[in-house]
């Protein structure tokens, strides 16, 4: 835990010293600008920095001996490790980016317990009694600012790439950023594809098309490419890089289904997004392809009016909550999850991958598959 603790401190300061370096370039344009720095420090500032984390060990789990990664035993001195800070510190604000632009497709107002981007925008909009419509406003100002990030996660990146072994290691770390950034962004068109095109689907492909945008809008990007982008950075082999592959995919899509549960049933408290939140935006989960497919006729037209009710009281929340339970959705999902967290922890076995390093990792996939309600 205090070794985690210390790999975040190192991440928080690099973003802090990163954006300390941009705040003069785009201050200098104009003062007006001012808002796109302080919104992304908000932004930057929480979460759990689950994907700098599987970056680190990753890297951690390349190669051997006091010198270099692999040892496991305690983080290394921040001089070696500036090449992994940077490649997890960009993971974390390309994170940001594609929160911001989630939250707009979603018309989610909150994030971690605060408003989001473009209700930030909507405020200062309404504060400074500007024209026109703050909605439009705060959408459009809220784009830009994902877009923002997205360069700038680049730009970090590739301070991080600079400092890579060789320059072997850093095209390959560089092809498997490049590489998760259009699967998350081609798995969130599949996502609003579902939301709209769901009912006009053959029942029996429901749960396939569900489990899809999971494997592409969450599983690659939240844990298989972050462990994959830290080992390329350390010169990894194929076989070591498909050993990572094969333990990250299952285990992100045990991450995002147990996120999928949390966006149901979770306590705002503890998500930082009201309960039920899925329900009003409407999103076509495996859980709810699994509900529907167990629900009777009249379960089942009652779940598909309802979903996607942005207007939906806590009363009729916590009727589709009872529903999903009562299907048996909720027991089926935890099934899963624990059948992927095995399938994932299986594939660690006689990897080329260290005794300490998997022990790393087994503790990270119990902590991001067991979070609480």
């Amino acid at each position: 835990m205090a070794e985690s603790n210390q790999l975040i401190d190192l991440v928080h300061s690099r973003i802090d010293d990163f954006l300390k370096t941009r705040q003069p370039i785009v201050t200098s344009i104009s003062p007006d600008l001012t808002p796109l720095v302080d919104f992304s420090r908000q932004f930057l500032s929480g979460g759990k920095r689950f994907r700098a984390l599987f970056c680190y060990w990753g890297w951690q789990s390349v190669g051997t001996g006091a010198g270099g990664p692999g040892t496991g035993a305690s983080v290394p001195d921040e001089g070696r490790l500036g090449a992994v800070i940077s490649a997890a510190a960009a993971l974390e604000i390309f994170h940001a980016a594609a929160l911001v632009h989630d939250d707009i497709i979603d018309n989610s107002d909150t994030r971690r317990g605060a408003a989001s981007a473009h209700k930030l925008f909507e405020g200062m909009h309404s504060d400074n009694g500007w024209a026109g419509s703050r909605f439009e406003f705060g959408r459009a100002a809220a784009i830009l600012l994902g877009d923002l990030l997205l360069g700038w996660s680049d730009e970090l990146l590739d301070e991080g790439l600079e400092l890579a072994p060789d320059s072997s290691a850093a095209r390959n770390a560089r092809d498997e950023f490049n590489r998760m950034r259009t699967e998350v962004t081609a798995g969130q068109y599949l996502d609003i594809l579902e939301e709209r095109a769901w009912l006009t689907q053959p029942e029996a492909e429901l749960f396939d098309r569900a489990l899809r945008v999971i494997v592409f809008k969450s599983a690659k990007y939240s844990v298989q490419a972050p462990l994959v982008i830290g080992a390329a950075l350390a010169g990894a082999g194929r076989d070591h890089l498909d050993a990572l592959r094969a333990f990250g995919l299952p285990l992100g899509i045990a991450f995002q289904l147990r996120d999928d549960l949390l966006g149901v049933f979770g306590d705002a408290s503890v998500t930082g997004k009201p309960s039920g939140d899925d329900l009003r935006e409407g999103k076509r989960t495996v859980l709810i392809a699994l509900a529907r497919e167990a629900m009777r006729d009249a379960g089942r037209r009652h779940l598909d009016a309802l979903l996607g009710d942005s207007l939906l009281e806590p009363a009729q929340i916590a009727l589709l909550q009872a529903a999903i339970t009562d299907s048996g959705a909720v027991e089926a999902i935890e099934d899963l999850i624990a059948s992927h967290v095995a399938e994932a922890l299986a594939a660690l076995e006689g990897s080329p991958i260290s005794a300490e390093v998997t022990g790393r990792l087994v503790e990270l996939a119990e902590t991001v598959t067991r979070r609480a309600f």
